[in-house]
Order: C-alpha cells, then structure tokens, then sequence
C-alpha cells in the first residue's frame, strides 16, 4: 500500500470511529407543550375536548380517575454505554367531580426530586402527588432496549 492509500484508510477508520461514538437521542412518551396547553380554558374544557385539542394520554392507566398524565423521557445514548434519562416530564390535567378541567400543571425532575414546573389554576396544592412519585420512579427503570425487542 502507499501512503495516500495508508492515510485514506486511516481517516475512514478515524471518521467512523467519531461517527460510532455521537450522542443519539431519543424521545419516549408525550407531554404536550405549553402552546397547547393554552388552548385548554380552565373550568370550561372537559375531557372530550381536550381529547380533541391535545390527545389522550398515552397510556390507558394514567387516564383513570380525576387526572391525566401525559409523560415524556429524553434519553441519550452514547456509543456502548448505557442510554441515559436526560430529562423527564409530567403534565397533570385534573378534572372536577363534572369532567371538567381543574388543573393544568407541569412537573420535572430536579436532583431526583419532582418539582413544579408551572401551574394555570391551583387551588388546593398539587393534586396526585404520590402518582407523579409513581410516574417518576417506574420510568426511571424503563429500558428502551426493551422497547426495540432486545432483552
């Protein structure tokens, strides 16, 4: 081989290997953003409509009862490592005894703890809190190998 062919190979394998190792991100679940949640008026919205202006929850547990969960995960995953939870969100819309919107609120995840990220209407506290502890702790043992069908 000469030198140019040395150097082309080299740089290929080089290339690859920063390919190889860039961050991928993926996004699991939905969390409606905060230009959608404004189209939700407070005591006026039921479930219906905000089926309609939002989507429904993602998953059918989260829609029991007098709230709905809507969760979203952000991962990283880099080369051979384990993927990484980034970022992870709930929004709570929380309906009266009439169906229909009470509460809308959003809750992050900081330092391990859930905390508010923002609240329209608020009248008693945080409505749910030991099902966002739930939400929160059970998607911090998601595997998103298991969502491609690995084990």
């Amino acid at each position: 081989m000469t030198h140019r062919a040395i150097r082309i190979v080299f740089s290929a394998i080089l290339v690859f290997g920063l390919i190889a190792c860039s961050p991928i991100q993926r996004f699991h679940g939905y969390a409606p953003d905060d230009m959608l949640l404004a189209e939700i008026e407070v005591g006026r919205d039921t479930r219906d409509s905000v089926a309609e202006k939002i989507g429904r929850p993602g998953l059918t547990g989260v829609m029991e009862g007098a709230a709905w969960y809507y969760v979203q995960s952000d991962w990283i995953h880099e080369g051979w490592r384990a993927p990484v939870e980034v970022n992870r969100e709930v929004v709570t819309i929380s309906f009266d005894g009439s169906d229909r919107v009470s509460n809308i609120e959003r809750f992050g995840l900081e330092n391990g703890e859930v905390v508010p990220l923002s609240r329209r209407v608020t009248s008693t506290g945080p409505q749910g809190m030991s099902v966002l502890r739930q939400l929160f702790s059970n998607f911090g043992q998601f595997n998103p190998a298991q969502m491609l069908g690995g084990r």
